[in-house]
């Protein structure tokens, strides 16, 4: 018998049934599924992992051994994500240029997809602003690009732009935490619906990725957790269902400084099993 398949990913309502029924899978428990990103790509410590689409194709790009399976964990609209503080001189995203942006790290996906929308739609390239991160990348030795500065040890992002100290800043899922912020990009419900009619999708946080060794010895495997998880409702469909947010995604990395070349969809795909294309 087959030992049970290590994956490490997270507790959602979409996942809620295979966590309930896990048998022939092994779940890593952690209270937030990022802390499985960096030992996953630096090491390789689960079979299977949820990882953000920018530290996959970082990881990629860096030749580490992992393969992408054709699964969105994640996805959502980053707009309401970049907060200032109100009463502040950040009152539109045009105010943004030569400020100073807070953000977790320089490589989260958030970023990614919120640094592409400025540049597109309010000519704000990544350099156009100062990022003070707060974290290293989940790829070792990736270094941040030069209009990058690293806070203080210990500084915590929310005060720091309470305190002025930050013009805006990045906040994943769980916010600010404070009333005292609004969204820069006021009418952000409006830019999130524009981009789905100028791309055509909505953008990609979290996906799916497995081991090399495991994608070449474990298809059955892979091809029975890919199953259970879209009985759950996770998005789960042919390879290219999901080219156009790929593509875009490996043109921002590039864009961005996180890779040195946009990685292109036969290089994103390489490795993962033929039977899901």
């Amino acid at each position: 018998m087959s030992a049970p398949l290590q994956v490490a990913i997270g507790r959602t309502p979409r996942t809620a049934a295979l966590f309930a029924d896990p048998r022939g899978f092994a779940l890593a428990e952690m209270p937030n599924i990022t802390r499985a990103f960096a030992p996953m790509v630096r090491e390789g410590r689960y079979e299977v992992s949820e990882l953000a689409i920018a530290t996959f194709l970082m990881a990629k790009a860096a030749g580490a051994p992992l393969v992408l399976l054709p699964a969105v964990l994640s996805a959502r609209h980053p707009e309401a994500s970049l907060l200032a503080r109100r009463g502040g001189e950040v009152r539109k995203p045009e105010d943004l240029r030569g400020r100073r942006v807070g953000v977790r790290a320089y490589s989260q996906t958030t970023a990614l997809w919120l640094r592409g929308i400025l540049a597109e739609r309010h000519g704000l390239p990544a350099d156009a602003m100062r990022w003070v991160t707060f974290e290293d990348a989940h790829v070792a030795g990736y270094q941040d690009p030069p209009w990058c500065e690293r806070a203080a040890t210990g500084a915590d992002m929310t005060a720091m732009l309470l305190a002025g100290e930050l013009d805006a800043a990045i906040f994943g899922s769980e916010g600010a935490g404070t009333p005292e912020v609004l969204p820069v990009m006021a009418d952000h419900e409006a830019a999130a619906a524009q981009f789905i009619a100028t791309h055509g999708f909505m953008p990609v946080n979290h996906v799916l990725v497995a081991r090399t060794d495991v994608a070449a010895a474990r298809v059955d495997a892979l091809s029975a957790l890919l199953a259970r998880l879209r009985a759950g409702g996770v998005e789960v469909a042919r390879r290219a269902a999901f080219a156009a947010p790929l593509a875009a995604a490996a043109r921002l990395c590039h864009a961005q400084g996180l890779t040195d070349r946009a990685l292109t969809l036969h290089e994103i795909w390489a490795g993962t099993p033929d039977r899901f294309r």
